[in-house]
Formats: structure tokens, sequence, C-alpha cells
């Protein structure tokens, strides 16, 4: 195990690598050869710091690379969880500051809005149970800084401690009438300045966005966490990353659940 004393000082270089946007640098390989619930832990401290901040409270959680599509693209092969925070939660259409960002990314998915928590009492949580407890789900995006990383050294501690380098999400219009729509084959696609420019399908995020709230809720759980009522989860990209140039209009639909759009401000 790390010591206190560890942990707290990578949490705050993460920080600092935040405010300086610095470029991404994986972590000495005697800190990121420990256990990645040691990751976790420095996450959980950098979390502190964040919202002392000023990044306002934990108002979601993403999850990283839940589709073969981001693991090949990354060279990760596992899921990874970071929190979203308040100040960073944005309406579409949204104007986005490219310039806020050593590198900003963008990436396509179905985020999902709770009804009710999601304790370790009602776990281990599956598709079907975390069914019961979803208010509504729309399409968004995530807006990452990926500190314009070199993507052939990522590794998944060093991801998990950055806080799966979530820089905010985007989100479309709730659809609370979402039972009717198939969240495993509905088609998604992605167009930049009206150009065709991406589409999967909603199960491309671990077979479908419940499993990807699950894995989450079970996760935070093992932890001593849980989601709760009204908190968005972000559950994973079904289309590669975009980097969008200062003037570019990116937008995301899904079948059945509608659109999210953006502008990259100059």
């Amino acid at each position: 195990m790390l010591t206190p004393e560890t942990i707290d000082a990578t949490a705050r270089a993460f920080l600092d690598v935040h405010r300086s946007r610095t470029r991404y640098r994986p972590l000495d390989a005697a800190v990121r050869g420990a256990p990645l619930d040691e990751a976790y832990r420095i996450q959980d401290a950098l979390h502190r710091l964040m919202a002392s901040a000023g990044w306002g409270e934990i108002a979601g959680w993403k999850i990283a690379l839940t589709s073969k599509a981001m693991q090949q693209m990354t060279g990760v092969d596992q899921p990874a969880a970071g929190a979203i925070f308040s100040k960073v939660v944005l309406p579409s259409p949204a104007r986005v500051d490219v310039a806020a960002y050593h590198h900003l990314g963008v990436e396509f998915e179905v985020a999902v809005r709770l009804a009710d928590d999601l304790p370790a009492s009602g776990g281990p949580w599956t598709r079907t149970s975390v069914a019961g407890r979803v208010d509504a789900c729309m399409p968004a995006f995530e807006l990452v800084e990926d500190g314009n990383a070199d993507y052939k050294t990522l590794d998944a501690f060093t991801l998990v401690a950055q806080n799966a380098w979530n820089g905010g999400v985007v989100l479309g219009s709730p659809v609370t009438g979402w039972r009717g729509v198939d969240l495993e084959s509905s088609v998604t696609r992605c167009w930049v300045n009206d150009a065709p420019s991406g589409q999967g399908k909603t199960g491309d995020a671990l077979g479908h966005p419940f499993e990807a709230v699950a894995w989450l809720a079970n996760l935070l759980n093992r932890r001593g966490h849980m989601l709760h009522r009204g908190m968005i989860v972000m559950t994973g990209s079904s289309i590669t990353t975009k980097f969008p140039a200062p003037g570019d209009r990116v937008r995301f639909a899904i079948d059945g659940l509608g659109e999210v759009a953006l502008e990259a401000a100059r």
C-alpha cells in the first residue's frame, strides 16, 4: 500500500497538472506498480482537493474505456471510473472554450440519470436491478482533458489517479420514456461541421449502458461510496474521441434519444 504522504503528494501534483495544463505523463513505476485500488485512493484525495478548489460537488460519475474501440485507441484493456463535478455540467447546445483545456477531446455517450440511490445493501447490482432505479437517459458529450498525451504511454493506474481525465459533460434533453428505446442496438452517429465522423451503437459500451452503471455502482460500493439519486452516469463512448479545433461544430445523435450539440469557441 502507498503511504498517506504519497497519496497526498500525488493528488496535489495532479491538481497542479490541472491548473498548469502540464502535458500528461505516467506516474513513476514505483507508484503505478501498486494495486489499482491505490489509484482510487489517490483519486479520492484529488476529489477533495478539487472540491476545495471550486469545482463544486460531485454531480455524477464517468466510466472510461468501456468499448473495444476506445480500449484499442488507448491501449488500456479495462474500464476506469472518475467523478464529474457540478461546475462543469453544461446543457446542450453548449459553447466550449477550447483555450480552457490543454487538449480537448470529445466523446459520445449515453448519460443515465438516477431516480434513486444505489447502496451496497442493494447489490451486487446488475443491468436488471439498475433499470428499476433509472429516471432518464440522454445523449451526451464527455469533455476529456487528455493533457496532449502520447497514447502509447497510457496506463490504467495513472488514468484512474488523474480522475480518468474528466473535464466536464454536455447533456442533451432527458428522455424518461427510455424503456421504449433499444439500448443495446440503437445507432449512434456524430458529425463535425456537418460531415459524418463516426458511427456505433449504444451497446458498444459493455453491451448495454446499464451494465456500465452496474459496474460503477459495484465498484463504488466496494470502496465505501455509492451512486446517489439525481446523479448522472456517463456510460462510455461508442465512437472514438474527436479533438475539435476552435470554430468546429460537433453534433451527436442516438436513435430514440435525440441529439446533443456543441461549438468549440474561437
